[in-house]
């Protein structure tokens, strides 16, 4: 922008802004549009607009209904780029007010104001979209408001220049407009003929209007959108209908879809489908939607049309009534587009209910590849969780398996608070008899809590140490007695850990420890240390006010391991300490929690301590 001369704008004068079209132009391409490739977007929006407004012009037109007579045609030979369009046209008025006037659109006119809702572009800034691949635009345009109109011919410049002229009528014969593009050199990455066509077909192939390709070599136009969407066509049979829309899910986005979800809103005019992948989707990605504005491709990663938890499904939807933002590549974020979200989410739950009342096949499936998406909308969604918790698996001392089949033979259900910690317990709480369900997966611990909820008389609990000692066996007092001097050299070896030890009997034999342990008891143990650590000064202060007796770990040995036997009859002090350090260090790996540094360096020392003491015993 420059400022005016204060000579021709004496002080206190109105002062209009001058426009730098090539810094403006840079701005468009680097901060509005994604790529060049949308100057092809931006004509075929114009076009469409323009074919939209001739429509109301022509009474013998079938109302939203395009005619062959009113069409679009793309030209692209390498030196090149023309759209042709047989809509309303302009006049040199027109010209000079829309196409020099930078951010003011035709579709702003007052004339059709009242209907701007029919159109795609509201913004007045498409055509200067061309100016990203060439350096000149030349417009050829004859109204057809006017009965034998003139010819316009308005050629723009990068440099923000333009010249107007008027011609004869046999320069353009029919009412509409031409826009030709003469390529840069380094534009033809996007204006070479199949790449032309390939943008046509990527942006247009849902348009209304009839839009055809011609490459310059003589041949015939060939269709960009030769037929409507599949929701827009009539099919013999339900069956045919839901094998079309299948097939053009797996046309867009390269895969199989496992069932197909019609959309229709009639409120907004949407229409399309949502295709159920067939396969899990990670957990928090989101799939990008293809949404058309109009028959116009918007965009083809569209995240904002449909709630988080629906990752399981992408959609093709065209819509009437969206609104995009300036540079058509998402949407607008408004009520209309909430109430679109919360509209299409009822789709998919109505989906999912169907599936649950008459295909268990196929909902079965579906779980298997989507159980995550369903736990969460399950945990926000009464209904839902009533219809599906049954149905969902988790993972249990009874292996993999729904909650109902789980609760049929455990009338109280505990559950971890973290995986680790159902890792620890999962085997000898099940040879206790314990049902024991891993709560440490994403929302599964909330919903195995509210399993009384939809089955009355389950008891749901969470597992904590004394209900899984309470259930292993103590030793005879012989025994005992006999363990205690290595249980107490045992305990005073593991103290830097905060960890006790106890000797029990318990199931599978094949296990000679278990470490009952919790995240939350590891981060009260941290923060005493530390509170100890910092004794005197303020911070010490505050956490000592703080500080309650931290809960200690326990490794709770078997007495019915041949190893565990062998190990508290050792008379060696070292070897007792070393064996003792040996079994927590495995009990910890058993665990499969992260290792502290000490742990680390406990598990490397005792094995080397082990294999000397065999060494020297050998010899």
């Amino acid at each position: 922008m420059t400022l005016p001369d204060t000579a021709t704008n004496p002080a206190g004068a109105d002062r209009t802004f001058q426009v730098d079209l090539r810094g403006l132009v840079d701005l468009l391409s680097h901060h509005l549009y994604s790529s060049p490739r949308v100057y092809l977007r931006e004509l075929l929006q114009n076009a469409v607009d323009a074919l939209t407004a001739r429509h109301r012009l022509a009474p013998d037109a079938p109302d939203g209904a395009p005619t062959d007579a009113f069409g679009i045609r793309l030209y692209a030979d390498g030196a090149a780029v023309r759209v042709e369009d047989d809509g309303v046209g302009l006049t040199e008025a027109d010209v000079h007010t829309f196409l020099a006037t930078i951010g003011r659109s035709s579709k702003r006119a007052d004339t059709i104001a009242e209907q701007r809702a029919d159109f795609i572009g509201q913004f007045g800034i498409g055509l200067l979209s061309c100016f990203l691949v060439a350096d000149e635009i030349h417009v050829l345009s004859r109204s057809a408001r006017t009965p034998d109109a003139p010819t316009v011919e308005w050629r723009g410049r990068g440099d923000g220049s333009y010249t107007v002229r008027t011609l004869p009528a046999s320069a353009r014969p029919r009412p509409g407009t031409t826009v030709t593009l003469t390529p840069r050199a380094d534009a033809g990455e996007w204006t070479r003929p199949a790449q032309v066509h390939a943008l046509a077909r990527h942006f247009g192939a849902l348009l209304r209007h009839p839009v055809t390709f011609d490459d310059g070599t003589g041949g015939p136009g060939v269709p960009v959108n030769p037929e409507p969407a599949p929701w827009a066509r009539t099919h013999p049979t339900p069956g045919a209908r839901s094998r079309a829309l299948a097939a053009y899910g797996e046309e867009v986005f390269g895969f199989t879809p496992l069932d197909t979800i019609e959309l229709d809103l009639p409120a907004v005019g949407l229409k399309g489908v949502a295709c159920v992948l067939p396969e899990t989707v990670p957990a928090g990605r989101r799939h990008g939607h293809r949404v058309h504005v109009k028959g116009m491709l918007l965009s083809d990663q569209a995240e904002e049309i449909l709630p988080d938890w629906a990752f399981f499904v992408r959609c093709v939807v065209d819509a009437e009534s969206l609104r995009p933002t300036a540079s058509r590549e998402s949407l607008y974020e408004d009520d209309t587009l909430s109430a679109v979200r919360d509209a299409l989410a009822e789709r998919l739950r109505d989906w999912i209910a169907r599936a649950a009342a008459s295909d268990p096949d196929l909902l079965g499936r579906f779980l298997q590849a989507h159980h995550l998406a369903v736990k969460s909308l399950a945990v926000h969604d009464d209904e839902i969780l009533r219809m599906l918790l049954p149905w969902l698996p988790f993972e249990t001392t009874d292996g993999h398996t729904t909650l109902d089949e789980f609760a049929r033979t455990h009338s109280t259900v505990l559950v971890t608070s973290s995986v680790e910690e159902f890792r620890q317990v999962a085997a000898i709480a099940s040879s206790a008899g314990l049902g024991v369900v891993n709560g440490g997966y994403t929302y599964d611990r909330e919903l195995v809590r509210r399993l009384p909820e939809v089955r009355p008389g389950t008891t749901v609990a969470d597992l904590d140490p004394a209900t899984l000692t309470a259930h292993l066996d103590p030793v005879d007092r012989d025994t005992e007695l006999a363990a205690a001097a290595y249980i107490a050299q045992a305990r005073d070896a593991l103290a830097v850990f905060g960890c006790d030890v106890a000797l029990r009997a318990f199931q599978p034999a094949s296990a000679p420890a278990l470490l009952v342990d919790s995240r939350e008891a590891r981060h009260e143990r941290t923060r005493s240390q530390l509170a100890r650590e910092q004794e005197g000064g303020l911070w010490g202060d505050i956490l000592g006010a703080l500080r309650q007796e931290a809960p200690r770990a326990q490794l709770i040995l078997n007495q019915l391991n041949p190893l565990v036997r062998t190990a508290v009859a050792i008379d060696e002090p070292e070897l007792a300490r070393t064996s003792a350090e040996a079994l927590y260090g495995q009990a910890v790996l058993l665990s499969r929690r992260p290792l502290r540094p000490a742990e680390s360096s406990l598990i490397n020392r005792s094995f080397l301590d082990l294999l000397a003491h065999a060494l020297r015993k050998d010899r």
